[in-house]
């Protein structure tokens, strides 16, 4: 599961930079830059839902503050 967390994590922030690299070639005259930030969203929302039916399904464990 921590893996997959990462990977999700990462394809976000890979979201958020493509976001930011049309924004910055395109000047606003294309809808890349919303595509790419709905994209991200999407990804956060998604991954969100999986680790709250992980938990709701007993695959991950809260292990609280130490």
């Amino acid at each position: 599961m921590k893996i997959f967390v990462a990977i999700a994590f990462i394809l976000i922030i890979a979201s958020l930079g493509s976001a930011l690299f049309f924004l910055m070639r395109d000047k606003g005259r294309s809808n890349r830059t919303v595509q790419a930030l709905a994209m991200r969203v999407g990804l956060s929302i998604t991954l969100f839902l999986i680790v709250l039916a992980s938990y709701k399904l007993g695959w991950i464990t809260p292990t609280g503050i130490r």
